[in-house]
């Protein structure tokens, strides 16, 4: 249950995290206003708070393991919110961050 807990918390991380640079990136670059940037700012402040519920105590190893999830996160948000289209280098690049993710959050340690 504490590895569901924890993938479902860097989901949600994710999901702050890129939406509410989404929201200021509409904001401004796309001209949507202040309105835009404050939801967006309001996202990333939560962001910074989903961490905080992750089963491991080490904050290094959290914010490098989620490094790996938001660059596959990015590349999802922006294939269904952008319509982009990875290439099979993103899709491999993704792919070894998880790997790294796994690694770095679940392998087993002595305690």
């Amino acid at each position: 249950m504490t590895i569901i807990r924890s993938l479902l918390l860097f989901a949600l991380a994710a999901l702050a995290e890129i939406g509410g640079a989404w929201l200021i990136w509409q904001g401004w670059r796309e001209h949507r206003g202040a309105v835009w940037i404050a939801a967006g700012v309001v996202a990333l402040g939560a962001y910074g708070f989903v961490a905080t519920f992750q089963p491991d105590a080490h904050f290094g190893r959290i914010l490098a393991a989620y490094g790996g999830v938001f660059v596959a996160g990015s590349l999802a948000w922006g294939m269904v919110v952008d319509r982009f289209k990875p290439d099979r280098y993103d899709v491999i690049g993704a792919a070894i961050c998880l790997l790294g993710v796994a690694v770095i959050m679940y392998a087993p340690r002595a305690a």
